[in-house]
């Protein structure tokens, strides 16, 4: 018996990086698996490499998420799991944060988040699971990072309300906060040698000396998601190799 036999999962965000190496971890537990993304191109991959239901939509459009739940609820008749991993990065110093800019990143990261899960809420059987990707970034005191870390800090105290909200359900609400991991976010728009020195310069900061891994990631995911974790609600667990508690 697998951990995810019969067990419907939608993954917001699951075509590349963390959502993907949990797609392909949850297709091996036995899940039946919907998944969205705003790739054309990788999600039609997805759905030939793992038999999922791939949908393209963008998480800050809250039209698209509309239509892309109603799929999902078409397709796999409710949810027992959903995974929130879409979000989308950027760095500004305060002086140059603009208002445009931090609408971007709060779009996605925040509000659509939200509205995710709240149009996901019927569709989500008693009993189950919500997961949430957040960031060590919330606590860090990263320069650059205010947009960000602001909206990441907001899913976190939301999804502590949610998870009040939903305990006459049981719908445990967790959240994951990766630090540092080697995802292709962090490549985009980058020469090999930039690359090199990001990894190098991130790794540094580190306390076990390396950045993570998708699939290291991706494993507590499945574990909040999981029977496994049935009496753990509530929390934020930090996959960041010891960054917040050693660093």
């Amino acid at each position: 018996m697998k951990r995810f036999d019969n067990k419907c999962v939608a993954i917001l965000g699951g075509n590349a990086g963390i959502g993907l190496a949990a797609a392909r971890m949850f297709a091996a537990e036995g899940a039946r698996l919907a998944i969205t993304g705003r790739n054309a191109e990788t999600l039609r991959a997805v759905a030939e490499e793992l038999s999922a239901l791939c949908i393209r939509s963008d998480i800050g459009d809250l039209a698209q998420t509309q239509a892309a739940l109603g799929e999902i609820e078409d397709a796999l008749g409710g949810i027992d799991v959903l995974f929130v991993n879409a979000g989308v990065g950027g760095f500004a110093m305060v002086p140059d944060v603009t208002p445009e800019f931090w609408d971007q990143i709060h779009t996605v990261n925040m509000r659509g988040a939200f509205f995710a899960i709240q149009k996901a809420l019927p569709l989500m059987r008693d009993g189950g699971a919500i997961v949430i990707t957040g960031s060590i970034g919330s606590t860090a005191a990263v320069p650059g990072n205010v947009a960000y870390a602001a909206a990441k800090a907001g899913l976190r105290a939301m999804a502590r309300i949610v998870g009040k909200e939903l305990l006459p359900r049981r719908i445990r609400v967790n959240m994951v906060s990766p630090g540092p991991t080697d995802t292709e976010i962090f490549k985009r728009d980058a020469s090999p040698e930039e690359i090199q020195g990001m990894r190098e310069m991130l790794s540094s900061v580190v306390p076990l000396g390396r950045m993570g891994t998708s699939e290291e990631v991706a494993r507590a995911v499945l574990f909040l998601a999981s029977t496994e974790a049935s009496f753990i609600n509530g929390v934020d667990l930090s996959v960041d190799g010891g960054c917040i508690e050693l660093g």
